[in-house]
């Protein structure tokens, strides 16, 4: 068992934060049926996505990213569209990783830097520096330092009573000073606090506190580095905790929309997908029910249409959203 003790001091701030988002938590989970979680799934996977890789430098928008998720052409750099496929693989696997995992971490890594790097997927081989601009603000430990490092803070997250809320901030600041790979850090980083909070509370996996981090970039890391410079990640812990209490108190929208069995179907169609697709991510085995009570409504309102109209009956037969579809889908972002 691992003794490794981060070094972290609880503020009144951080007991004061701790109690305000787990309240705010606790009314949004009452608030949130399945049909809400299922629409607004979509739409702060693509939030989260786009301010991971924004804080990295990808120009992509909200809405490029919308249309790499529905399996379109998007005109743009090579690399920032790999980055986006990579990250929406990554984010569909979320569900299935442990926080403690190292090899799940390593997984992680593998396919978020997929065709980006060569080291995707193990830990780096050569000395590594933070930049801001042309100076360094922090000098990694040796790569040959890595792995054991690694190991201890995995074996403390898998062993520490520590709240959630605090423990994801201080892995996060401790995976950060560690800087374990040749590249992709921060947004395997960003990934890992969000796995260790949804463990904690599920609602955590579609609520986009990346957006928020993204828009206060240069406190991100004027945190990390005061936190190093204090030897003690507090001021992180403080600053990540505010992120998420914004979010949680005024970023995530509110669904307005009928909850209806159509609005359903088309909450869970990412690109084009067949009956049986569209049935399992519905959770429904009775096709008679599906057909009669979904597909039908959604075809007859507009809201999707068939990839072979003039063969209805095709076994290739797929369905995708029409403009109007999207329109609404648009609606559950406010």
């Amino acid at each position: 068992m691992s003794t490794y003790q981060p070094p972290y001091t609880i503020t009144p701030e951080i007991l004061n934060l701790v109690a305000a988002i787990s309240e705010a938590i606790g009314r949004l989970t009452v608030l949130t049926d399945q049909t809400r979680a299922l629409c607004l799934r979509r739409i702060n996977r693509v939030r989260t996505i786009h301010g991971s890789l924004a804080i990295e430098g990808n120009t992509l928008s909200e809405a490029q990213i919308t249309a790499i998720l529905e399996g379109k052409r998007v005109i743009a750099p090579p690399r920032e569209v790999q980055e986006v496929k990579n990250a929406l693989v990554a984010y569909d696997r979320f569900d299935s990783w442990k926080p403690e995992s190292d090899k799940d971490l390593l997984e992680a890594h593998r396919i978020l830097m997929s065709g980006l790097i060569d080291e995707a997927g193990s830990y780096r081989h050569g000395g590594v520096g933070v930049m801001a601009g042309s100076q360094l603000i922090h000098m990694a430990p040796p790569a040959d330092r890595v792995p054991h490092l690694m190991s201890d803070l995995f074996g403390w997250l898998a062993a520490t009573d520590a709240h959630s809320l605090i423990a994801s901030s201080v892995f996060h600041y401790e995976f950060e000073f560690i800087h374990p790979f040749a590249d992709g850090n921060g947004r395997i980083g960003r990934l890992w606090q969000s796995l260790i909070l949804a463990r904690w509370n599920p609602l955590f996996a579609d609520i986009p506190v990346e957006s928020l981090i993204f828009e206060h970039q240069a406190e991100y890391y004027q945190a990390l580095q005061e936190s190093t410079q204090k030897t003690d990640s507090a001021p992180f812990i403080a600053f990540m905790l505010r992120m998420i209490l914004d979010t949680v108190t005024t970023s995530t929208p509110e669904v307005s929309l009928e909850v209806s069995p159509e609005v359903r179907l088309i909450s869970v169609l990412a690109g084009e997908m067949t009956r049986q697709q569209l049935k399992e991510a519905l959770g429904l085995k009775d096709d008679e029910h599906f057909r009669k009570s979904y597909l039908l409504p959604a075809l007859e309102t507009g809201l999707i249409e068939m990839t072979i109209p003039d063969k209805p009956r095709s076994s290739k037969q797929k369905y995708r959203l029409t403009d109007k579809g999207r329109q609404m889908m648009g609606q559950c972002s406010g």
